[in-house]
């Protein structure tokens, strides 16, 4: 009987460009998040020169901002990141919604990975416990997402 052969990324930067998109409102919340996906990246070998950060004003404009990115960069892939944090109206559902299907969207019709590092929460506190502290930091998860997709993709290539 034959092996199964399995293909899967590793999480060793090399020679790829990543282009880390951050949604500016709630900054508090949202630069933690940066600051977790460089670590996250530079720890895996990416070079600061292989990345590089565009700031959105907030999550609802990421989509376009990505797709933008996309088109007119060379970038291996996106790392977006964000937080929409629930108030007393439904404007989180609208925010939330529509910056999950634009990057999919977006993801889908470049075929290049765009990981999704935007909190959606219903609490200041929730934000922080994924920006840190208790539940990891959401942007270093985003960005190991984002190298370990470059890499699967390019064995898939090979």
């Amino acid at each position: 009987m034959k092996e199964i052969k399995t293909i899967e990324g590793d999480l060793v930067g090399g020679s790829a460009s990543y282009a880390i998109v951050v949604a500016r409102f709630n900054s508090f919340i949202v630069d933690s998040l940066v600051a977790g996906a460089v670590d996250a990246l530079r720890r895996h070998g990416v070079k600061d020169s292989d990345m590089t950060i565009i700031k959105a004003p907030g999550a609802f404009e990421l989509p376009v901002l990505t797709r933008n990115v996309l088109n007119k960069g060379s970038y291996d892939a996106v790392i977006a990141l964000g937080a929409v944090i629930r108030g007393g109206t439904p404007h989180f559902e609208y925010v939330a919604g529509e910056c999950v299907k634009g990057l999919s969207v977006v993801a889908l019709d470049s075929a290049t990975p765009v990981a999704f590092g935007v909190l959606t929460v219903d609490s200041i506190e929730q934000a922080v416990e994924r920006a840190g502290t208790k539940a990891g930091n959401k942007g270093a998860e985003a960005a190991l997402s984002a190298l370990e997709m470059v890499n699967v993709i390019r064995k898939l290539g090979a």
